[in-house]
C-alpha cells in the first residue's frame, strides 16, 4: 500500500516539493507519493495530517511554529529552536524535525568567505539557521519590521534591529528571511535601509525560490552575487525524505533524483 505525503503551507501551489519527492520516489521504487495541502490555519495542522491519512509531511510559512506546537516527540534542535519543517508519523505519534537549517548551512558553504550574516526577517525559518549558523560559528544579526517577532532572539542573545532603530555594521551575507516577493512585487525592507544594508555585503539570498524576487532584482542592481533558495530547498527535501524513508537510502542517491525537478 502507497504511503501518503504532503507539504502544508499559505501559499503553496508554488511549492517544487511534491516533483522533488514524487520523482525520487519513483526513481528509487518506494511505494509513496506526496501531494500539497493549502492550509490556512495552522491551529488545525494536527488534524489535517490524521484526517488525510500522512504518513509525513513538510511545513512551509506561515506554519513552522504551528507544526512545533502540533507533534508529540521532537528531535533535540527542533526542540531547540521552536520550529519544525518536517514530520513523521509513527505509531500513531507525530515526530518533528527541522530540516531547514541543515540545508541553509550547506547552501551558505558555496560563499566560503561568509562570516557575518544579516538576516531580514524573524519568523520560523529565521530561528532555525539563525541558531545553526551561530552553533557554526557564524556572526548572525535580525532585522524586523516590528520589535514583537524580535524577542526571541533577543532572549537567546542575538544582535537584534527594526526598521526604526537601525545601526548597520558590514555583514558578508544579507538574506531576505520573508516572503516578501513570493506573490508581490514587496522588497523585504525600505529601499534605503537596504541600501545601509547591503552596500559592503559580499553576495545577497532569498529564501524564496524559483523566482527572480524584487530583492535579488535590487541586489543585481548593485552588482552582488546572489542566489535564490533552490539549493536549501534541495537540501532540507533531502534530509526530509531521509526521515520520510526511515533511512533506507543515501543523501546522494536521493540528492541525485530530487535534483532533477529543478531542471523540468
Amino acid at each position: 500500500m502507497k504511503q501518503l505525503f504532503a507539504i502544508f503551507g499559505n501559499p503553496v501551489v508554488h511549492s517544487k516539493s511534491p516533483l522533488m519527492h514524487n520523482l525520487a520516489f519513483k526513481r528509487l521504487k518506494y511505494p509513496a507519493c506526496y501531494t500539497r495541502y493549502l492550509l490556512r490555519d495552522g491551529e488545525r495542522l494536527r488534524e489535517a495530517f490524521f484526517s488525510l491519512g500522512l504518513k509525513g509531511a513538510n511545513v512551509t510559512v506561515p506554519h513552522k511554529e504551528a507544526a512545533f506546537k502540533a507533534c508529540d516527540v521532537l528531535d533535540h534542535f527542533a526542540q531547540k529552536v521552536g520550529a519544525v519543517n518536517t514530520i513523521v508519523e509513527r505509531g500513531g505519534k507525530l515526530y518533528g524535525y527541522n530540516t531547514d537549517a541543515p540545508g541553509f548551512l550547506k547552501t551558505i558553504k558555496s560563499f566560503p568567505q561568509v562570516k557575518t550574516v544579516l538576516f531580514l526577517g524573524a519568523g520560523g525559518t529565521a530561528k532555525a539557521t539563525a541558531m545553526i549558523l551561530r552553533d557554526s560559528g557564524y556572526g548572525v544579526t535580525l532585522l524586523n519590521r516590528s520589535a514583537e517577532r524580535l524577542k526571541y532572539y533577543e532572549e537567546k542573545g542575538f544582535e537584534t534591529y527594526t526598521f526604526e532603530n537601525f545601526k548597520p555594521k558590514t555583514y558578508d551575507l544579507v538574506v531576505n528571511m520573508t516572503s516578501a516577493g513570493l506573490e508581490n512585487d514587496f522588497l523585504p525592507a525600505p529601499e534605503e535601509i537596504l541600501e545601509k544594508a547591503v552596500s559592503s555585503s559580499m553576495a545577497c539570498i532569498d529564501v524564496i525560490y524559483g523566482k527572480n524576487t524584487p530583492f535579488l532584482q535590487w541586489a543585481k542592481t548593485k552588482n552582488k552575487p546572489t542566489k535564490d533558495g533552490s539549493d536549501m530547498l534541495l537540501y532540507q527535501g533531502v534530509i526530509a525524505f531521509d526521515y520520510f524513508t526511515d533511512h533506507r537510502f543515501t543523501q546522494t542517491e536521493i540528492e541525485l533524483h530530487m535534483r532533477k525537478a529543478f531542471l523540468l
